[in-house]
This record gives C-alpha cells, sequence and structure tokens, in this order.
C-alpha cells in the first residue's frame, strides 16, 4: 500500500519574514533575550555580599553597603536584600512561572482541541460546551481554591516519595524529591494556572482544525486507511505548529500576570523566593506619603510592564505572520 500523501504545510508565505520586517516584534525579542540571559548568569558572578541580607535597609540606589562597601544599584528592601539582585532571581521565577505554565496550557489545550475539532459532531458539540462552562468560573477563584486543596497534599506525596525511594535505594529520585519539597507550593500554582489557561488554546487550535480536516491529503489520508490518531499526529500537528508557537507567546504573559497577582495578594511566591509580583507587594507596603520608599515599587513595576508589553508585542508580531485570519 503507498504511503499517504504529506501534509502541505498551511502558513503564510514568508512568514518569518514578515516577523524580521515588524520592528516592534523584533526589538522585544531582542529585549527579551537580553532579559533571559542578563537574569540566568548574571547572578553567578555577583559578589556573595550582594546575596545576604545586611543591617542596610532601605538604602536607595547607587548607595555602598556599610559592612561590605558593595554598590547596590537599585538599593535594598526591608531586610537589607540588595533589590537588584532581587530583581533577576524575581524574573527567573515569573519567567520560569509563565513558560512552564504556559506549555501545560498548550499541550491540554491543543489535545482538547483537536481532539473535538477532528471528530466533531456530538464530541465538539459536548467538549464545547464544557469549555463554555469553565469559561464562566472565575480564574483567581479556582486557583486559590486549587492551591488550597493541593499544596499539602502534594508535599505530602513528595515526602512520601522520598521515603519510598530512600527505602528502595533509588538515590536520583530521593535526592529530587528531597530537593521539590520546598518548592512544592510554586509548583502547584504553576499547575493551576496552566489549567485555567488553556481554554483559549483549545478553541483556537479546534478552529484550524475544523479547516484543515477538510482539506485533501486528510481525506487521502482516511482513504488509504490510516486511523483518526495517525491523522491527528502525523498530518495536522505539523500544520499546528506555528499557530501554537503564536498563541504559546501570548499565554505566557498572562501566566506571569496571573502569578503576579496572586503573589501580590500574598498567596503566591513567598520569601526568600522572590517574583516580580511578590517584590511589588513588598514594594506597596512600604510607600507612604511621609519616606516614599519609590525605589522599591518602581523597578519591579517598570522591568514587569516592559517584559509583558514585549512578549505581547512578540505575540502580535508572530499571530500576524502566521494566522491568517488575524491580518484580514
Amino acid at each position: 500500500m503507498p504511503d499517504a500523501p504529506q501534509a502541505a504545510t498551511i502558513s503564510r508565505p514568508g512568514g518569518w519574514a514578515i516577523v524580521r520586517r515588524n520592528r516592534p516584534a523584533m526589538v522585544s525579542l531582542i529585549y527579551l533575550a537580553f532579559v533571559v540571559l542578563v537574569s540566568f548568569t548574571l547572578p553567578f558572578f555577583l559578589p556573595e555580599s550582594l546575596k545576604q541580607t545586611s543591617s542596610g535597609t532601605f538604602l536607595p540606589p547607587l548607595s555602598s553597603g556599610e559592612e561590605s562597601g558593595a554598590l547596590h544599584l537599585c538599593g535594598t528592601d526591608v531586610n537589607g536584600q540588595d533589590l537588584f539582585y532581587r530583581l533577576l532571581t524575581g524574573a527567573q521565577v515569573s519567567l520560569g512561572v509563565g513558560i512552564v505554565g504556559a506549555i501545560i496550557s498548550l499541550f491540554i489545550g491543543t489535545a482538547y482541541g483537536m481532539i473535538s475539532g477532528f471528530f466533531g459532531g456530538r464530541v465538539d458539540g459536548f467538549m464545547m460546551r464544557a469549555v463554555d462552562m469553565l469559561y464562566a468560573v472565575p480564574r483567581i477563584l479556582f486557583i486559590m481554591i486549587f492551591i488550597a486543596a493541593f499544596d499539602s497534599v502534594f508535599k505530602d506525596w513528595l515526602d512520601g516519595t522520598r521515603l519510598w525511594a530512600q527505602e528502595k535505594q533509588w538515590r536520583s529520585l530521593e535526592d529530587a524529591a528531597r530537593y521539590l519539597i520546598p518548592y512544592s507550593k510554586i509548583l502547584v500554582m504553576i499547575i493551576s494556572l496552566g489549567l485555567v489557561e488553556w481554554l483559549t488554546m483549545a478553541r483556537i487550535i479546534r478552529g484550524q482544525v475544523l479547516v484543515l480536516r477538510e482539506m485533501t491529503f486528510v481525506t487521502a489520508s482516511r482513504a488509504m486507511g490510516q486511523s483518526g490518531w495517525t491523522i491527528l499526529r502525523k498530518h495536522l500537528l505539523p500544520n499546528l505548529s506555528t499557530i501554537i508557537l503564536t498563541y504559546l507567546t501570548l499565554t505566557i504573559p498572562a501566566v506571569i500576570l496571573d502569578e503576579s497577582f496572586l503573589s501580590f495578594l500574598g498567596l503566591g511566591i513567598e520569601d526568600p523566593a522572590a517574583s516580580w509580583g511578590s517584590l511589588l507587594k513588598d514594594g506597596a507596603q512600604v510607600i507612604n506619603p511621609i519616606e516614599s520608599k519609590w525605589w522599591l515599587l518602581a523597578f519591579p513595576a517598570v522591568l514587569m510592564s516592559l517584559s509583558l508589553l514585549a512578549l505581547n508585542f512578540l505575540g502580535d508580531g508572530l499571530r500576524d505572520a502566521f494566522d491568517p485570519k488575524s491580518a484580514d
């Protein structure tokens, strides 16, 4: 039996060329690459004195500590911690949460949308009605309930896994579980963020699959006896790659914003870890009309705002290049 015809990639000609000509998207890409490079590499080269607490609390920007003499580029906070170092580590956490949460939503939304759009009929109707009902649930409320319900459960599961691996003498699994236990709340929050951000992705993927399943290469594959799952995996998924990448880029800032809001409310990242949201919360708590510690709020707000704008500009550029409907 001859092989089924390969799927022709459905994308606008010169999509990447369109992205390169989009100045806001390219500037955003360069800025984001710079932020990622600096936040994940520079902390290793900073002096140890900037990574520790000191007696110099609320030092303004460009001040030097009395104990170490180190320059505090962005000042210090209420605990005498260097704000520049915390901005870098906060970027690691916020970007990490955003990327991992978006990837979780990508897998759920892509699989859900592909199944719904490809099989159609009652399956599609039932699955889309479920999406409509989930849209009615307040996202932040769901995340708060999810964290409250599963934080201790997940921590106990990790601890039980550690003890079981210790009994079986599986050192690698034991070390992994021991390492993850302090971050159990962050992991639960990431999972909850991924579980609320997949709905839009599912609708978009479903719409694309409804168009692709009527194409000639899908009809030929069906005629040659290929199963629906094979067609989804080998023929439809490659044609969805650019759309998935585009909306993944647009989902990351939404996840970061949700995490920042939770941390600002005190429900997300907690000390000694830091994120942009927790830094904003710390800065807002010390703002007063008598003696303003403006740097504690200004620097996290500017860095977070620029990063979210850059992610949205980049996502818009990718969408204009690869999503034909958005250009109409």
